[in-house]
């Protein structure tokens, strides 16, 4: 039978947690600018700079550093599970 680790204080905070928040915000930052360079082209008015338009990465930037996060946070969970077994 294997021993299941500790479970966390809600209130700590874990490798990788900051990450995902970082990673969260940065998302939603390039969501929004999505939604704002895709807003003329419904509206029928000029359409905004490349620049506006290379802003909406960083969705997928955001999306890449919470994954980092989550993975952080398996491999740090991982190593405290493997000594227990």
């Amino acid at each position: 039978m294997t021993a299941t680790p500790e479970p966390r204080a809600t209130e700590e905070a874990g490798p990788g947690d900051g990450l995902v928040r970082i990673g969260a915000i940065v998302f939603i930052v390039g969501a929004l600018a999505t939604l704002i360079t895709v807003a003329p082209l419904f509206l029928g008015s000029e359409p905004f700079p490349s620049v506006a338009y290379a802003v909406c990465m960083l969705m997928g930037v955001g999306f890449l550093i919470a994954a980092a996060g989550v993975l952080r946070s398996i491999a740090a969970q991982r190593r405290r599970a493997r000594p227990a077994a």
